[in-house]
């Protein structure tokens, strides 16, 4: 099959942490394509139903355009490590989404395929490798998912944000890896603080820190609910903005509270487009720590306090990136009991103080580096599609 080299398939998603990403590399490749006089097409594949195709609609890239020209759903079935009987039930899925990938990407014939990883993303990667197509795929998290370790299988390079990760494969598979960091992107990288505060209804000038709350596009009951038992401490010290999620958020909660605390206290299910200007209005920032949402503050200089998912229902990973971030000081962590509303108001308290917010600042710049991982993988992509005209 002659694969056309103006067309470009990506996949990943179940989260908005598994497109972002991707996104990000999309929006750098056809930033390049540009500069070259070229136009290229790109292609997602992504989950049928839930939120995939309405986060990739709405990506916009530097140019303020859709990032994506065309969204493709397929069925995908959850990868799960433990017994249920909806693994049976998924294997159905799974098999559907294959099938699915394959008619897709036999019509589109794009010179690669990239995939950001989650669980929708193994049935595409595979059906790209059994097609010819070339795949990369990339692994944000110190530890491989699932998914990814599956699609390693079939790829021909694999991005990961840090050395260690690379370091942890067999020696005989880490000349197929490349360590690049996270992609961020662009629109995160010239964010605008007075945009964000505007957004949210502030004043330029603020006369308390702005506390940012994130638990991932679905939200986070321990975080939420840490910061409803909080709430009147949080909002006498911050002005709270708080994204409850679109799965763990209670409106009537929401609208309620809102109206004790006044514009000390705004709450939003999800924020789509407006985030990177949020951020950069926000002095702190309270979150899970996903790969993604961290590093996205990271490249903002944001002070966090991180609590990482962890115990039976995860693999670790988000313990990793805390730790990581916590051994460069780069970021204070609550991990498993210590994730108390005691302890949550002693780290905040610290983050009242200007000098120890740009203490974090000063230590993230240092760690995130010059180099953008988006615009790093973009250009090994682009070589791919270069060496498909020769």
């Amino acid at each position: 099959m002659k694969l056309n080299k103006n067309v470009i398939a990506f996949t990943g998603g179940g989260t908005a942490g598994h497109i972002y990403p991707g996104l990000a590399v999309a929006d750098e490749l056809k930033a390049l394509a540009l500069n070259d006089n070229k136009n290229i097409s790109i292609n997602w594949i992504g989950c049928s139903k839930g939120m995939d195709s309405q986060i990739v609609q709405k990506g916009t890239g530097s140019d303020g355009k859709p990032t994506a020209d065309a969204f493709y759903g397929i069925p995908s079935g959850k990868l799960r490590r433990y017994l249920s009987w909806q693994n049976f039930t998924d294997l159905f899925r799974i098999a559907g989404g294959y099938f699915a990938a394959r008619r897709i990407l036999k019509k589109l014939k794009p010179a690669f395929l990239f995939s950001k990883g989650g669980f929708v993303s193994v049935p595409p990667c595979l059906a790209a490798k059994h097609l010819g197509i070339p795949v990369f795929t990339h692994e944000c998290d110190f530890t491989l998912g699932l998914a990814n370790r599956l699609n390693f299988k079939s790829a021909k390079t694999m991005f990961v944000s840090y050395e260690e990760t690379k370091n942890r494969l067999p020696s005989a598979e880490q000349n197929r890896v490349t360590v690049t960091g996270n992609p961020v992107r662009p629109v995160f990288y010239k964010a605008n603080a007075v945009a964000g505060k505007s957004f949210l209804g502030l004043e330029e000038k603020t006369s308390k820190p702005i506390l940012l709350v994130l638990g991932g596009s679905s939200g986070a009951k321990q975080i939420n609910k840490l910061v409803y038992e909080n709430l009147e401490w949080l909002c006498n010290h911050f002005t709270v903005v708080h994204q409850t999620g679109l799965m763990n958020s209670d409106q009537n909660q929401e609208s309620e509270l809102k109206q004790k605390f006044g514009e000390n206290y705004k709450p939003y299910q999800f924020i789509y487009e407006q985030m990177p200007d949020v951020i950069a209005a926000a002095d702190v920032i309270l979150s899970r720590a996903g790969a993604n949402s961290i590093w996205e503050a990271a490249v903002m200089y944001k002070p966090m306090v991180l609590i990482p998912l962890c115990g039976s229902g995860t693999r670790g990973d988000q313990v990793d990136n805390a730790k990581f971030f916590q051994n460069k000081n780069a970021a204070a962590v609550l991990l498993g009991d210590e994730a108390t509303g005691e302890n949550l108001c002693k780290e905040l308290e610290k983050m009242l103080e200007e000098k120890t917010r740009n203490e974090y600042a000063l230590n993230i710049k240092k760690m995130v580096g010059e180099e953008r991982p988006a615009s790093k993988i973009a250009k090994i992509l682009y070589n791919e599609i270069q060496n498909g005209d020769k």
